[in-house]
This record gives structure tokens, C-alpha cells and sequence, in this order.
């Protein structure tokens, strides 16, 4: 499928005049990070030097001296604590970021991952009745719970408090918990409605510490797992994610901790580790637990530091995540046969695939993969103790949240964000879901949300790139959601000498530009279709960033190809 290519709007050009003679940068970046709001020199000083003074109050979250209060009485009373958490990778962080820091304070804490097969998601009520009989006073929950109305209130029949940390959008009734602590609130005022779970609940340990005058220091020795979730959970990285993720990523960098460290070790990763690496490499580690076993083992690991633990930990996690990679290649090979065979879903404005023996720990793999080659909101389902349940994913501009809100009728639990969500139903309504949501979908999707796109930030001649404009653009980092690692344009680009393809997917180019002498290596990876076009046009224009490429010591620029068109 054809990307369209967006330029981003250009600012003002006395504005870029202006912040190139402040920051004595050349217009091309000036221009960039303008594009990104910042308009003077203390927010560039803000926005490339973040410090941890930046952020937010945590006492401007809704319910959250309660919530302070409340942990304060159960770890000064020694009372059991139990810190539940989900089963991805921003729970299982979250959990390993509460309970070791909590740990320093109390022994009398615990923690709990449902079973993804047979608990699913959030505050179970199997869980529930656990915490109960094992006299546990509090529970924390954390990146679930906002939707758990029954069995919060099961647990307060019990005896059994609890503090919701979550992220997700609420339901139209929140849960009776003790506090509930949660941006998206539409009662809340809290600043930034983007933080992870595990960003809720740094919050609500930032509270006790400050009522409890503890250094911030001991908390911010788990900063690494809080980047680990924002990576991994793809929410925005600004305002205080880009605060979190920069000291994240440094202890990362410098001091991780031994889980962490250990699972750096098995994915062969070399510093300096990024988000990228977070997002490909760490994260898939930790998630591979709970998609083919139990979080349990993803939890275990984070919070050990027992050297043979963490060998053997790390390498379970690695062997069940090379079967989870097995598991997504033949399910995802299989469902782009069920839709090429299907001429009603290869014109249709969304995909909904079932099928009973698809392993439901990669099916959110799988719609994400599907999104890829058709790009439409698209629902892979599998059979899951008698129920149909499953992981829905989005395309930019489509609210898939309401969209599968509006079947809400049909299905028996549902919970997400804008562009991701997972759902179960009973199998006697799949056909009628299936209907409805391609109803939906065809009568509120637009013509121009079902076309991928890359957003261009600027156009530059080869000229423009140099190890000083690189060392700038990396100084942006970390790149993620909204703050994207810049992508630039040229034209009349020819290719040097014979373009290699590697691995039968991905193209390797030597790359000039007419009337400019400079000459750059280039990579596109899963670009090799792109070879004819190459070898049939005399110039070409590429989209494309700015990377360093370290080899033996010797350190180059390449430029990593986006996607290629003839000029």
C-alpha cells in the first residue's frame, strides 16, 4: 500500500529567523523544533535539558491525598499490602516499581498478576477473594481497575480496600474504591492525562514520599522501569512522560536495575540504549511471559537480584519469547489468508478474524500486523474459556474505543484506549458483532483515515546533513509519540553502484544527490519490493532520519530510508 506524504505545516519565518539567532542553530532545525512548540530559549533549554523539578505535583491528581493517606496507614500499621497488576508490560513494571520501592518500607507486601487465560484482564475476581482469605487490608492496582466496578465492590464486601492506579478511560461509573487515580477522569484536573500505569502509580509513591519526607532519590532509583512502560505501552512522550523517559532511559543507560540489566544482556543490546531498543527488544522479553505462561515469571525477574535467578529467569523469557515470535509469523500468515480469500473482507472498511485455536497471547501482534499490509481498524479474535475474546487495533483518526463502545451491547467486557482495546463476547453474537462494527466503521471512518501517511518535517538537500545537525537531532531524544524522531524529504536522489538486498526484505543503497557531493550509505528495512521502482527511475525522492552508524570504532551517518518515490 501507497504512503501519502504530509509536510508538516512551516512555522513563520521571522519566528524561525528569530530562534536560529537564539539558539545559533541553522533555520532547518530552528524550523524543527518550532514544529514542536518550542518558541524560545528557556523552552529549548526545558525541552533538551528536562529535570525531574519539572514534574507535576502529585496532589493535583484527583483523590490523591487519599489515596497518600491511606498507603501511609497500611505501611505504618504494618498491614498487608498487595500491589496487583496486569499482565503486560506496564503492569508487570508497574508492579515490580511499587513493590520494590514499598519493599523498603514494609515486609508486609505482596504481589498478584491474574492469569491471563484464565482470569483475563484487570482486578479478577478470583484475585479478589485470594486477597480476602490471605488478609490482605489494601490493595494497589495498577494499569487496571478503572473499569472494575463488581469486583471492586466484592472486594469491599470482603474487607478488602482498594486503591485504583490506571490509565485507561473510565466507564460511565467509576468503582467505589478507596481512591481512584486516573487522569483521564473527566472530574480530574491533573495537568497531563497521558501517563502509563506505571506513570499513575510513580504518582501515588512520589505522594508518600513527599508526606513522608523521603528523599525523592530512593524512588527515582526505579525510574528505568517507568521508561520501560512508557515505551512499551506507545503513549505520548512529553510534557512529564518526556521527564520520566530522559532519567528512565539514563539509569537504563547507566545503573539499570539487575532485571533489567539481565534482560539487556540476553538481547545482545550495546549502549546507548533507546527507546527503539526498549520497544523491540526489552519489552517483547517481559510481554512474553504473559502471552504464552504466567506475568508472574516477567515479575519475578524484574524484582530479583539473585545473579543465578536472574540467568535463568532471563533465559526463560528469551526461549518463551522466540516461541511467541513462532506463534505471531504462522497466525499472522494465516489470517492474511483468511482476509485475501475473502472478497467481502478485502473491500471492507474494517477486519474481524476468528478463529478458535489462535493463541490469544499474540493476537494484538497479529491486528497490528494486519494494520501493516491493509491498514484499517482491524479485531483478531480467538476462543478463550467459552468466550470469544481478543485485541483490537486502530489507524490514525479512527476512535476504535467508541467504535467498539457503540457494539457494547453485543459484548460482555470491553476496555482500551483510542487506538487499542480488547474485547470478549459470547460466540452466539459474532456474526451480529461483526456486522455492527463494519457498520460503524464504514459510517464514521474518512476516506483519508484508511490511507497510511508519513508525516515529513521538512525537505532539505543533502547539504543540510552532518555530524552537527545529528548530534542536535539526537540531543531530542527520546523519541516517541508526539516527539517523533524528525523525518526529512529529498529529491533528485540517485543511487550509487548496484542497491544490495538483504535477507530477501531489505535494501541496502548508496545514496547521492544531484548537484551535492556528498555521498550517504542507506538502509530500508522491508523495502526490498521497492528495488524495481529504484531500478527504473533515473532520480529518486526518499523520506528518511538521520542515524549514526558505529562499526570497528569508525562512526558514520546513514540515513534509514522511510520510503522511497520516483521524482
Amino acid at each position: 500500500m501507497e504512503n501519502r506524504w504530509i509536510v508538516h505545516e512551516l512555522p513563520n519565518e521571522q519566528e524561525v529567523g528569530m530562534l536560529s539567532k537564539e539558539l545559533n542553530i541553522n533555520e532547518q532545525l530552528a524550523t524543527i523544533l518550532l514544529q514542536r512548540g518550542i518558541r524560545t530559549f528557556d523552552e529549548a533549554k526545558d525541552f533538551f535539558r528536562p529535570t525531574l523539578d519539572h514534574l507535576h505535583d502529585p496532589f493535583l491528581m484527583k483523590d490523591m491525598e487519599v489515596a497518600v493517606n491511606r498507603l501511609c496507614d497500611a505501611v505504618h500499621s504494618g498491614e498487608k499490602i498487595l500491589i496487583y497488576g496486569d499482565y503486560d508490560v506496564d503492569g508487570t513494571t508497574s508492579v515490580a516499581m511499587a513493590y520494590g520501592f514499598l519493599n523498603l518500607f514494609t515486609d508486609d507486601i505482596a504481589y498478584y498478576i491474574p492469569d491471563r487465560y484464565i482470569e483475563g484482564y484487570g482486578i479478577s475476581e478470583k484475585g479478589v477473594r485470594w486477597a480476602a482469605e490471605e488478609g490482605f487490608g489494601l490493595m494497589i492496582a495498577l494499569d487496571c481497575g478503572i473499569r472494575a466496578v463488581n469486583n471492586i465492590k466484592l472486594a469491599n464486601e470482603l474487607g478488602l480496600d482498594v486503591i485504583v492506579c490506571d490509565h485507561h478511560l473510565p466507564g460511565d461509573t467509576l468503582p467505589e474504591a478507596v481512591a481512584v487515580l486516573d487522569p483521564k477522569r473527566a472530574d480530574d484536573s491533573y495537568p497531563f492525562k497521558e501517563l502509563s500505569g506505571c506513570g499513575v502509580g510513580f504518582k501515588l509513591m512520589q505522594g508518600f514520599c513527599i508526606q513522608n519526607t523521603v528523599p525523592l532519590e530512593k524512588l527515582y532509583d526505579f525510574l528505568d522501569f517507568v521508561a520501560v512502560s512508557i515505551a512499551s505501552d506507545i503513549v505520548p512522550i512529553v510534557d512529564e512522560n518526556r521527564v520520566l523517559t530522559y532519567y528512565g532511559v539514563k539509569k537504563l543507560n547507566q545503573a539499570p536495575s539487575a532485571g533489567l540489566q539481565s534482560l539487556i544482556e540476553i538481547s545482545g543490546l550495546k549502549s546507548p540504549i533507546g527507546i527503539s531498543d526498549i520497544v523491540f527488544y526489552i519489552g517483547p522479553r517481559i510481554n512474553a511471559a504473559g502471552r504464552l505462561s504466567h506475568a508472574k515469571e516477567s515479575v519475578r525477574l524484574l524484582i530479583s537480584d539473585d545473579e543465578k535467578e536472574l540467568t535463568n529467569f532471563a533465559d526463560h523469557l528469551n526461549l518463551k519469547n522466540s516461541e511467541r515470535r513462532d506463534f505471531d509469523q504462522t497466525t499472522t500468515a494465516e489470517a492474511i489468508e483468511m482476509i485475501e480469500a475473502d472478497e467481502h473482507l478485502m473491500t471492507a472498511r474494517s477486519t474481524v478474524l476468528y478463529k478458535n485455536d489462535w493463541h490469544k497471547g499474540v493476537v494484538g501482534i497479529v491486528a497490528s500486523r494486519c494494520i501493516e499490509k491493509y491498514y484499517r481498524p482491524t479485531i483478531i479474535l480467538t476462543e478463550s474459556n467459552g468466550k470469544i475474546s481478543g485485541s483490537a487495533r486502530s489507524v490514525d483518526g479512527f476512535d476504535l474505543y467508541e467504535a467498539i463502545k457503540s457494539c457494547g451491547d453485543l459484548l460482555e467486557q470491553f476496555g482500551g484506549h483510542t487506538h487499542a482495546a480488547g474485547l470478549s463476547l459470547m460466540p452466539e453474537k459474532l456474526e451480529d458483532f461483526k456486522q455492527r462494527f463494519e457498520e460503524v466503521v464504514s459510517k464514521n471512518i474518512s476516506e483519508d483515515s484508511l490511507v497510511p501517511k508519513i508525516g515529513i518535517d521538512l525537505e532539505v538537500d543533502f547539504d543540510f546533513i552532518n555530524f552537527k545537525t545529528l548530534k542536535i537531532i539526537s540531543q531530542m531524544a527520546p523519541f516517541g509519540p508526539q516527539n517523533l524522531q524528525p523525518i526529512f524529504m529529498s529529491r533528485k536522489v540517485k543511487v550509487k553502484g548496484t542497491p544490495k538486498v538483504i535477507k530477501d526484505a531489505h535494501l541496502k543503497l548508496m545514496l547521492s544527490q544531484e548537484g551535492h557531493s556528498k555521498t550517504f550509505e542507506s538502509v530500508g528495512f522491508g523495502m526490498a519490493e521497492k528495488l524495481e521502482l529504484i531500478e527504473k527511475s533515473k532520480t529518486i525522492q526518499i523520506a528518511y532520519h538521520i542515524d549514526l552508524n558505529e562499526y570497528m570504532g569508525n562512526k558514520t551517518i546513514q540515513l534509514i530510508i522511510k520510503d522511497i518515490k520516483e521524482d
